[in-house]
């Protein structure tokens, strides 16, 4: 059945365009929220009961939508996607929507607006195929998952406990494959504290808090092992070249493949507070995501249903764990049959090389409605 509905690549293009061409910066609220209005149309033009969820700590609302179905409410499968991204307000002129031959370019396209579009088209299918699912399909769109989903995860949570399916359309793995696991991270931020001083006059009389930060950094990327990494991504400090900076911050991020790793890690990080050479340095937990622990016998059965689903169509999907968080760690963390990296295929997500392999649009599409046809 699922082989014969017709999706049709220039079709999805055609719809996912306007969705790519609406910016949605995670810390623009105003912005994603556009993103929502465009993607709560398409749901409800989808036939779609949509609701939204109003943004809370500053970020963008969220939306969900619950198709009709003769259990409505009874635990079903939820469709679970972030339409925030990284790239700031006016990317598109840098990284405007472009079609060459199997490749499109755009903002978020890869992660995760093509996946996330996709899912809806799997909705749409069928629906006009007048196909009756199994189980209720709701999706659910949030709002700040680029940094670590601090407002949502609440809601995420919670929805999730009342469905029976957790399908996420984050990127492909790099062989086309899914994720059945994520590594634990924890992000935390940094700040410094030193002397103000005349930069040219008195300048020996200062202590400068960049400097100590830039200490600091050196030494928190060197605790990187193999079993869990340290990085330093965003730095900001001073505010007058003339003024020895006296408040320096930054935002670190840590990523293990292991629970006790990232608790060994954060224990590091944490004793790394305290003055030295009269600068003091402080260091904050922020928000963090719990391990997915891969293995689990729900998500392998769910699996193993998208790979026989997948081979009925005509291609191939490994599986295995995956560093880069996604919303996915909530619900794999507890123990919720949840199957990540159902979106499409693709390379350079939040660089200015993102795109997508369009080749991937239609299957992709199709292994989605698929997985809501049989889900039972």
């Amino acid at each position: 059945m699922i082989r014969d509905l017709p999706f049709d690549t220039e079709t999805m293009l055609a719809g996912l365009k306007p969705w790519v061409e609406c910016e949605s910066p995670t810390y623009d609220a105003s912005a994603v929220n556009r993103m929502m209005d465009l993607a709560a149309r398409d749901l409800a033009m989808a036939g779609a009961s949509v609701e939204r969820i109003p943004g809370r700590m500053g970020f963008g609302d969220c939306v969900r939508a619950r198709f009709p179905h003769p259990d409505l409410y009874a635990p079903g499968v939820l469709v679970m996607g972030h339409l925030d991204t990284v790239h700031p307000m006016g990317t598109l002129e840098q990284l405007a929507w472009r079609r060459d031959g199997d490749f499109c370019w755009g903002p978020g396209i890869q992660d995760m607006k093509g996946g996330n579009y996709s899912a809806l088209e799997a909705v749409r299918q069928l629906r006009g195929a007048g196909v009756e699912t199994p189980l209720p399909i709701t999706v659910l769109f949030t709002s700040d998952e680029e940094v670590g989903s601090p407002s949502t995860r609440d809601l995420i949570e919670a929805e999730a406990a009342r469905h029976k399916y957790i399908l996420v359309p984050e990127p492909a793995n790099s062989d086309g494959g899914v994720v059945t696991g994520r590594y634990a991270i924890a992000r935390y931020n940094l700040e410094t504290r030193g002397m103000p001083s005349h930069a040219g006059a008195r300048l020996k009389e200062g202590k400068s808090a960049i400097r100590g930060m830039i200490r600091h950094i050196d030494t928190i990327e060197n605790l990187t092992t193999d079993d869990c990494t340290f990085s330093v991504g965003v730095i900001h400090g001073g505010q007058w070249v003339n003024c020895v900076s006296s408040v320096c911050t930054a935002e670190a991020l840590s990523m293990a493949k292991k629970q006790e790793d990232l608790d060994k890690g954060i224990e590091q990080m944490l004793a790394l507070s305290g003055t030295h050479a009269g600068i003091d340095f402080t260091v904050e937990r922020g928000v963090t995501r719990p391990v997915w622990e891969p293995g689990q016998p729900a998500t392998m059965a769910l699996y193993e249903t998208a790979r026989q689903i997948a081979e009925e169509i005509g291609f191939e999907i490994s599986h295995g764990s995956r560093g880069g968080g996604s919303d996915g760690n909530f619900t794999g963390a507890l123990g919720m049959a949840t199957l990540d990296g159902l979106g499409v295929e693709g390379n350079g997500l939040h660089t200015l090389n993102e795109h997508i392999d369009v080749r991937s649009l239609v299957p992709r599409a199709k292994m989605l409605a698929g997985l809501m046809e049989q889900l039972a």
